[in-house]
């Protein structure tokens, strides 16, 4: 914190960037000394605070989420991505040495990308049940501050990370202003993180195209995890095997009408997440104990006619 005169002062933020602020009148001034740390707004960068001694945003802690308790079993299908993501992420944290004999470094990031619904977001949680690696999840918009390796082993997962990770461009707001900062931040963190140490960064996104080219670089995100829309294997797998259990749990039956494969065949794209939905329409419009074919078509032709939409 440099001080211009009464009103304005610079202020320098940890991505070395330089940024003339207005200076509230509220603001006590014998608190602005070269070392002090201090609030910005967020969209005129006029300073709003002097933050206590203590306070460094730049190891500030993202909070812990407590530990899922969801399998590998639990996620219908995705066994290709299932596989990837437990030698990208597990196999690091649970057999480090392995790497080490073999003189190659394991990924530091993993990025899953997909159209939404596909599973990329619940693949992510098993990896935290099946070691002993903390787990963080935070959404792109939400993530601000840097997380140190010092609780190690840990799983960063930041959701919907194209919030923050765009393509640069010419920053004309201050909305746009910090967007390009957290990216900056995100891309130090990334490089501040040893190899040695168990910290794993997943990411998932919907838009991998509009995802900066630096964030994908190697020695950031090692490893691109596709999450496609389901294929026919997929769908019969659903529709015939969990879909099926789902029926009998339920204490359900099948009219004589109902045939799961003609489902399979059609060629409407739909996600895990909507075939999902589609299970518990048939609880919804089943007739009696039985899934009719008018209550099953009814529920198909609902969630196809909504991905048509939107």
């Amino acid at each position: 914190m440099e001080m211009v005169d009464g009103n304005n002062g610079i202020v320098g933020s940890t991505t070395r960037s330089n940024y003339y602020v207005r200076i509230l009148s509220t603001i006590n001034r014998e608190l602005l000394k070269p070392s002090a740390s201090v609030a910005l707004h967020r969209h005129s960068n006029a300073l709003v605070d002097v933050l206590p001694p203590e306070a460094d945003s730049s190891i500030s802690l993202l909070s812990q989420s407590k530990k899922p308790d969801v399998t590998y079993n639990d996620i219908e299908g995705c066994d290709i991505q299932k596989q990837e993501i437990r030698e990208a992420v597990e196999l690091p944290l649970t057999h480090h040495e392995l790497y080490k004999q073999i003189g190659i470094d394991p990924p530091r990031g993993v990025l899953l990308y997909g159209p939404p619904g596909t599973g990329k977001t619940m693949l992510a949680k098993p990896i935290a049940n099946h070691t002993t690696a903390a787990f963080i999840r935070v959404v792109g918009s939400e993530f601000v501050h840097k997380y140190l390796g010092e609780n190690a082993p840990v799983i960063i997962f930041i959701d919907e990370v194209d919030a923050i990770t765009v393509t640069r461009f010419d920053a004309q707001t201050g909305a746009d202003r910090e967007v390009q900062r957290i990216l900056m931040e995100l891309l130090n963190q990334m490089d501040g993180f040893d190899q040695t140490v168990n910290v794993k960064v997943i990411m998932a996104t919907n838009k991998a195209d509009t995802l900066d080219p630096t964030l994908l670089r190697p020695g950031r995100l090692d490893r691109k995890i596709e999450f496609p829309l389901p294929d026919r294997r997929q769908k019969r797998l659903v529709f015939q095997v969990t879909f099926l259990s789902f029926v009998c749990t339920s204490k359900m039956n099948l009219g004589d009408e109902v045939d799961l494969e003609d489902y399979v065949s059609r060629p409407d794209k739909i996600c895990d997440a909507e075939l999902f939905v589609k299970k518990r329409e048939c609880m919804r419009r089943r007739k009696n104990k039985y899934v009719i074919l008018q209550g099953l078509e009814k529920g198909y032709r609902a969630n196809v006619k909504k991905r048509h939409r939107l």
